[in-house]
């Protein structure tokens, strides 16, 4: 940040290179690319429609859709207005009414297929505490919400000045693939950068399958795609990169997950000019900078300015400038010195680290720890197997045993099937971590609609 620059919020200095990025390409959206002058244009706009449907400065607004040039240019229109954001998706349908409530929502914009746009007004919310005591800062917000896969979801509000102070020294812009969904805080933090580097975001349009993405790719010479790495074995087991050119790709991120060993290298292979990149963050603390040893490495460095990580009894913690404002339904997570436990286990060798696992995925068989991830490996290793999720099965003397759920290339008898990889799995893992169930589900009884593994808590 220049010293002239030093005193202005980081999310204006956003804006104003946005403002001033031309004839270069902002968006690409339903084969359209759109400038960043004709981008601003609509940012313009919105800032108007925003203020006759009298959203200002610390209300709340909603909205529901996917990355578009409707919905991003409203998203910025907002954060310009200094008003707090609530991205929601399809997949919330069910919840929908309870988390506008949660959020103290005043309105509600819903974005059809075609982009267009329709205001829903609300009953007259009541403003979260945490809401109101935030709007004395005079910042935009954010609240997104925990997948809720352990109860009831999370709102969380994070300050969006504090966010995009990250995005403030000058790096390279990208083509990005906005591949993970608007309401998710990753698909935000892509969002932001993309537009703060002078980058240009690629639309998908509300579908995320391997046709989709190569697509895209091919049209708008996409050199970014930031993704997990089951999406990835999705692409994979599809083959349709083999129909497309995807060698415009440079660096393809990946993370919310971890990544299989077998996936990383055929990952290689097939984008043999793309840097892979493991990254890390979490909805209460952002995304950290992260640095991968190499290419065909699952061990990395994981800070940046502003964040501290220590290891506790194995365990990540981690101190943030950019935590959360707070959570809207439940007590802080961080210490009394700002540190919040993260919950993943790791491996710390010369200086760089290795996830293990989330510490509530960890199964216990007879007081010994077996890592998922560690079985998956073996298991998605062999023959006509496309892919495999392990978790805990409650046994009555050992606790937890090994369950695994695979889908198949070609089908196979399942009592074959079963005798095959146990045999298999035996020969290479520790008895104890030796799966007693073999379960043949889809392809897409892996994961959620936000291609990140699912692992059943059957305890």
């Amino acid at each position: 940040m220049t010293s002239g620059s030093r005193d202005i919020p980081a999310h204006e200095i956003i804006l104003s290179r946005i403002q001033g990025g031309g004839d270069a390409p902002a968006l690409f959206w339903n084969g359209m690319e759109m400038s960043y002058a004709d981008f601003w244009r609509r940012i313009e706009a919105w800032d108007e429609r925003l203020a006759a449907d009298g959203i200002n400065a610390g209300d709340v607004a909603a909205l529901y859709g996917d990355f578009s040039p409707e919905t991003s240019a409203m998203m910025l229109a907002a954060i310009r207005r200094r008003a707090i954001i609530v991205p929601l998706t399809g997949d919330v349908d069910a919840e929908l009414g309870g988390l506008l409530d949660m959020a103290g929502a005043a309105v509600l914009y819903r974005f059809s297929a075609d982009d267009q746009a329709t205001c829903e007004r609300r009953p007259a919310p009541q403003t979260p505490d945490l809401i109101a005591k935030f709007r004395e800062r005079g910042h935009p917000g954010l609240v997104v919400f925990t997948s809720g896969s352990t109860g009831k979801p999370k709102g969380i509000l994070q300050d969006v000045a504090q966010v995009s102070r990250k995005f403030i020294t000058p790096r390279k812009g990208w083509r990005t693939i906005l591949f993970l969904l608007m309401d998710h805080f990753g698909g935000f933090n892509t969002f932001l950068s993309t537009f703060a580097y002078g980058g240009a975001g690629v639309c998908l349009g509300g579908v995320r399958d391997p046709a989709v993405v190569a697509r895209a790719i091919e049209t708008a010479r996409a050199t970014l795609l930031p993704t997990t790495p089951t999406f990835l074995n999705f692409l994979i087991a599809s083959r349709i990169y083999a129909a497309h050119d995807l060698s415009s790709v440079e660096l393809i991120t990946y993370g919310t997950e971890l990544m299989p060993e077998a996936t990383l290298q055929q990952v290689s292979e097939i984008f043999p000019n793309a840097k892979l990149k493991q990254t890390y963050g979490l909805s209460e603390l952002g995304v950290l900078r992260s640095e991968s040893r190499d290419n065909g490495s699952l061990w990395l460095k994981v800070g940046g300015s502003g964040f501290e990580t220590k290891v506790v009894d194995g365990i990540l913690w981690i101190r943030s400038e950019a935590n959360m404002v707070g959570y809207l339904n439940a007590p802080d997570p961080f210490d009394a010195e700002g540190w919040m436990c993260t919950g993943d286990e790791v491996e710390i060798k010369d200086g760089y680290m290795r996830f293990l696992g989330r510490k509530t995925e960890v199964i216990n068989t007879g007081g010994k720890k077996v890592y998922p991830i560690e079985v998956e490996n073996v298991l998605m290793s062999l023959p006509n197997i496309r892919n495999a999720t392990v978790e805990a099965r409650p046994h009555p003397i050992m606790g937890q045993v090994v369950q695994a759920k695979v889908s198949l290339f070609e089908p196979e008898d399942p009592f074959e099937l079963s005798e095959r990889l146990r045999q298999q799995c035996n020969e290479r893992l520790a008895k104890y971590k030796v799966p007693v169930r073999f379960i043949v589900v889809d392809a897409e009884g892996h994961h959620n609609v936000r291609f990140k593994k699912v692992r059943a808590n059957l305890s």
